[in-house]
């Protein structure tokens, strides 16, 4: 009983710690979000913690803001490069203007 333990410790603990289990936590995370983003404030930092932007699409989203001056409409994100609408349905309930 005690081997069995110690190997279900041992798989719990790799499973923590692999490359997948990060990646699942760190979606996780990216999926709650406390208080929404404001996209026309937010920095690159900011902006990684909405689900399914990396710092490539965060810099997208600031170089189009940069560019065309604030977004008036959430909608205006399909414009960005990079920014489609699946991460645009994945991200509308944490964001706001």
């Amino acid at each position: 009983m005690k081997r069995l333990f110690c190997s279900f410790l041992i798989a719990l603990t790799a499973a923590v710690l692999s490359p997948a289990g990060s990646l699942a936590a760190e979606s996780e995370t990216k999926a709650s979000i406390s208080a929404p983003i404001n996209i026309n404030t937010a920095n690159a930092q900011k902006l990684t913690e909405l689900k399914g932007v990396g710092e490539s699409k965060a810099q997208a989203i600031i170089a189009w803001r940069d560019k065309n001056g604030p977004f008036k409409k959430i909608e205006q994100l399909l414009e960005v490069n990079g920014v489609g609408q699946a991460t645009l349905d994945n991200i509308r309930k944490n964001i706001v203007l």
